[in-house]
């Protein structure tokens, strides 16, 4: 009896537009989450003003939406192999059209937890890092690298996108209407995943960007649940020195960015005189260089060991936050220009290598590994947004928490040139049993 199933499509050998194409609609969709995420931030003074809620409160839904955006990650990554990203991707973006447009009937703070908390929260963290390692692992051998530095700079490019607008929209016509332009945006970009985000160069008779034509990935059917699929990874992976290496440094990398710079930064610099409008605007800018040093790391971690860029990235960091004290000033001086573009240039530029240490090291669980690292680096975060609070509490001033997070930059430097490399053929495969 003939066989009536499917044969796969042969792959073309002629170079494929297929990867870039799913490369541009990840990159919309990266950059989509990352501004729906940071939105939250500008409608807390809105949200006091008209409900008279704390601060304190308000904010506590801005926590849960940040766990969230970490300890989701790796559990994607899992649903991802199992579901697909198309599947994974639209409705994530689903998930936050409904929690940022159901907030215009809330009127208790719960539902805003639950909103921008819980449903805001899950559906960015289901685009956070861990979606850009899936990519680049199935559809790029060759650029993959400086194709990470570009989706993880899309994070960045989100903010500095939608953060002006939703500003401007809340300060003229109030935060509701801009919730809803958050929620059509997320609509907005549904169809671009559902059109060209692709699941494996095979489904379209292509290879991935720099494979030879009959290099085809095999197609491995998960089994199990993806929340199964994803502790097993992490069961395994944590059976590893590289794992813990890798997720202390990169538990070092948020505690000494996001956790401490992205959150006291602005109040530090108001403490030394300087109007709180022109240190945002500096962060502002931090955000700005982080896109094009996050590129070019890219670029870089395709040429040199990662374990290399990694310790240099961490030491150059570590120096510019030990200086941080000397050069701040009650105005924008050079030495402080100069802070924010060194250490702008270094804010993220960690991704594109630890991405492919994963992916080198874990192999074709790389991505939900890297989950699982970044849901570490969003615990130091926490860590160091709390602790350098603690630290000014304790002494009058943030000194001691620059201090600190200088030290810790050297180890995480220290700890990544402890880092042991897989051969370059392939990289090894973590056996992941469901």
């Amino acid at each position: 009896m003939t066989d009536q199933r499917a044969a796969p499509v042969e792959p073309s050998v002629r170079p494929s537009l297929w990867p870039w194409a799913v490369a541009a609609a990840a990159f919309v969709a990266l950059v989509g989450a990352a501004g729906f995420r940071s939105a939250p931030g500008v409608l807390i003074e809105p949200l006091h003003a008209e409900f008279g809620w704390s601060t304190a409160t308000i904010s506590s839904a801005v926590s849960v939406n940040l766990l969230l955006y970490g300890v989701i990650s790796p559990f994607a990554a899992a649903l991802m192999e199992r579901l697909g990203m198309r599947r994974v991707v639209a409705g994530a973006l689903v998930l936050v059209a409904a929690g940022s447009g159901l907030t215009v009937f809330m009127n208790a703070t719960w539902q805003l937890v639950l909103l921008w908390g819980v449903l805001v929260g899950v559906g960015t963290g289901s685009m956070a890092l861990a979606f850009v390692a899936t990519v680049t692992g199935r559809w790029f051998v060759r650029r993959r690298g400086l194709v990470s530095g570009v989706l993880t700079a899309a994070q960045a490019a989100g903010g500095l996108i939608f953060l002006p607008v939703i500003a401007s929209l809340a300060g003229s016509v109030g935060w509701r209407p801009a919730s809803l332009v958050i929620a059509g945006a997320a609509l907005l970009v549904v169809p671009i995943v559902l059109l060209l985000l692709r699941e494996h160069p095979r489904d379209v008779g292509a290879v991935a960007h720099g494979a030879e034509p009959g290099q085809v990935a095999p197609s491995v059917q998960p089994t199990g649940g993806a929340a199964r699929m994803a502790v097993t990874a992490l069961r395994d992976a944590a059976r590893t020195g590289t794992f813990w290496l890798l997720a202390g440094g990169f538990a070092i990398c948020g505690a000494s960015t996001v956790g401490l710079i992205g959150t006291h930064f602005v109040p530090a610099a108001h403490e030394h005189g300087m109007p709180a409008t022109t240190a945002a605007s500096l962060l502002a800018v931090i955000g700005l260089f982080d896109v094009a040093g996050t590129v070019v790391s890219g670029w870089l971690t395709d040429r040199w060991d990662p374990r290399f860029l990694l310790a240099v990235y961490y030491s150059l960091r570590g120096v510019s936050l030990l200086v941080l004290p000397v050069v701040l000033a009650p105005t924008a001086t050079p030495p402080i220009w100069a802070f924010v573009i060194f250490y702008g240039l270094d804010w993220v530029a960690t991704v594109p290598p630890t991405v492919a240490l994963c992916r080198e090291n874990f192999g074709d669980r790389g991505a939900i590994v890297f989950g699982w690292v970044f849901a570490c680096h969003q615990i130091g975060s926490a860590i160091a947004a709390s602790g350098a609070g603690l630290i000014h509490d304790l002494t009058g001033d943030y000194d001691g928490a620059w201090w600190s997070a200088g030290a810790l930059c050297v180890l995480a430097a220290v700890l990544s040139v402890a880092l042991r490399r897989v051969p370059a053929a392939g990289g090894r495969t973590m056996t992941v049993r469901s």
